[in-house]
């Protein structure tokens, strides 16, 4: 039997780029593909390696940061480069795993993450920027806001799950049936007292009972999708004392993780993770496949909501939003202008 022959395009028919840290994570990420395109070929100034493809309608570059290397710094640079390469791409998704904070959202492992504008924060903040003064630690800088179209994706996949029509489970079940991936090898979801540090030399089910906090049994084994605020930094947040302290400062944090901080000012993305555990002392890799795969299907479901016509269309426009501005006094959104707002209660998402 003849073998079918990918087909093979140029590097500015790639519209959309997917970016990942963990092996895990490219594996779901690719699992999502409609088609798998060939490799376009090596360029001596771009070190990354890609996956391209099919991915509802839209012509995908996957990229995957190098193995051992994680943080801002290192996922800074496989952006730049992908953007040098690939010139067409009008957005990103930051797409894999990340740790839960406990809160009034309930979230559990494998459910879902998504940045979203709030509380005066565009969906990320970086956490550990900013300056030592003799009255403590100052945090300085802002990171852009997803690109509108990506926004106005958020809010239809948010209605198509009120109306009961998502196809975020059917993407998700294609990958947790893999080895692996499945619900059944991630193990139990236990969440400790913040201030109860993991015991050296066991495992998290020889931890003490009498420690893990009581929450409501959900009767269910299905991932959740929450919108908020996502803290993102280079250190592993291993503490449940500072992830709720930081969670706070910024008027309440819904996940933390190491990449998206590199990311937001060179190539404006919506950041999706799956929850694989609650950054504290206890945290392990068992449910990284699992909620890696949670992760790559929401990504799934945003971009099928998203016309691939409408970004070849922008892509050939001159005047391209990027984002929302953060900074007062910039140009935000399709014109916006922070000093000509109208509004004074602070609470425009367009200029804050």
């Amino acid at each position: 039997m003849a073998t079918r022959r990918l087909r093979r395009l140029r590097p500015d028919e790639y519209t959309v780029g997917w970016v990942c840290a963990l092996s895990t994570e490219l594996a779901a990420a690719e699992e999502m593909l409609d088609e798998v395109h060939e490799d376009i070929g090596r360029d001596e100034n771009d070190n990354n390696i890609y996956s391209l493809g099919v991915l509802g309608g839209h012509n995908i570059v996957i990229v995957c940061l190098p193995a051992g290397l994680i943080g801002s710094n290192p996922a800074a640079a496989v952006a730049q480069q992908m953007k040098a390469r690939f010139r067409s791409v009008r957005f990103g998704l930051m797409v894999g795993v990340g740790g839960g904070v406990p809160s009034t959202a309930d979230i559990r492992l494998g459910d879902v993450v998504v940045s979203q504008p709030h509380s005066g924060h565009g969906g990320v903040v970086q956490y550990d920027c900013g300056k030592t003064e003799s009255t403590g630690f100052h945090r300085t800088g802002f990171l852009n806001c997803p690109d509108t179209l990506l926004l106005n994706a958020v809010s239809k996949v948010k209605a198509e799950h009120l109306r009961g029509k998502s196809t975020f489970l059917e993407h998700a079940m294609k990958v947790h049936r893999m080895p692996n991936f499945r619900r059944g090898d991630a193990g139990i979801d236990v969440l400790f007292k913040a201030t109860y540090d993991h015991q050296p030399g066991l495992s998290c089910s020889q931890c003490s009972l009498t420690q893990r906090e009581i929450r409501p049994q959900l009767g269910r084994n299905k991932p959740r999708v929450h919108y908020g605020t996502i803290a993102s930094g280079n250190q592993v947040i291993k503490t449940g004392q500072i992830r709720d302290q930081v969670s706070k400062e910024f008027g309440g944090v819904l996940c933390f993780e190491m990449e998206a901080a590199g990311l937001m000012n060179i190539l404006p993305c919506l950041v999706v993770r799956g929850i694989c555990d609650y950054a504290d002392s206890h945290k392990n890799k068992r449910w990284q496949p699992y909620a890696a795969g949670s992760a790559a299907a929401y990504a799934k479901e945003l971009l099928l909501h998203i016309p691939a016509t409408k970004i070849s269309k922008e892509n050939d426009s001159s005047t391209i939003s990027i984002g929302y501005s953060l900074s007062r006094g910039r140009r935000g959104s399709e014109g916006h202008i922070a000093s000509d707002c109208d509004r004074r209660d602070g609470n425009c998402y367009k200029c804050q």
